[in-house]
């Protein structure tokens, strides 16, 4: 697997996505340092889902992001470009429409969906540009872009600890508790080549989203970046 901060070969990003599928949510629970259901309920919040809304979730996983908005009635639709995120995801809630994705290339028609979200992936796609581009071209007029992501702390004693812990402790954790320990180390590199908040926030708005704004969750650990197309 490439470094992070250099180009990404698609195939070996999804073949990484692959091999961790089952135990997803666990290497994200150490990503969060155990936040990881607090930050998706306020992204959840921030959707504000109902029934008729249409949703795309990109890059959902396993279906952690996409349930609870199921749940509250909206009509969601889960999309990766993992083929084993989407059979592990089949396996756990086998009533939702997974279906696979390129977020570079989505197979929707435009102007499809009330509003478009993407959970702790947009950093994992090859061209994150294009993604917005794609993610804004399928999304209505007045629609909404719900974004999660690890981001930067506002701290900087606590971002150095934090650094720190996702650069030495993670790898060595993941080599006592995971088949691919690789993976890990690259999630990790990958957070910390990141852009911070207003970084991609500036990026959002280049690709041609208005009214760009974030709020900071576990003091800028992860940002939820929301903007609307109009």
């Amino acid at each position: 697997m490439s470094r992070a901060n250099l180009d990404k070969d698609p195939d070996e990003v999804a073949a990484m996505f692959d091999g961790v599928a089952k135990r997803y949510d666990l290497l994200n629970d150490l990503l969060s340092l155990g936040r990881t259901k607090a930050w998706r309920k306020v992204t959840t919040a921030t959707i504000a889902p109902k029934p008729g809304m249409k949703i795309l979730d990109l890059a959902a996983g396993t279906g952690s992001s996409s349930a609870p908005l199921a749940a509250a009635g909206a009509d969601v639709i889960p999309s990766d470009f993992s083929e084993g995120m989407l059979a592990a995801g089949r396996l756990r809630h086998p009533n939702l429409p997974f279906t696979k994705a390129d977020a570079l290339n989505l197979p929707f028609e435009a102007e499809s969906f009330d509003v478009v979200t993407i959970s702790f992936g947009l950093r994992n796609t090859t061209d994150v540009d294009k993604a917005l581009g794609e993610a804004l071209r399928v999304t209505k007029k007045g629609g909404r872009l719900v974004i999660a992501e690890f981001s930067s702390p506002t701290f900087r004693p606590f971002r150095t600890i934090y650094t720190n812990y996702l650069m030495r402790a993670l790898p060595v954790i993941a080599r006592r508790t995971s088949s691919n320990p690789d993976a890990y180390v690259y999630l990790a590199e990958s957070i910390r080549a990141w852009p911070d908040q207003g970084a991609l926030a500036d990026r959002v708005t280049k690709a041609g989203w208005s009214q760009v704004a974030w709020e900071n969750l576990t003091g800028g650990v992860v940002a939820v970046h929301r903007a609307i197309k109009a």
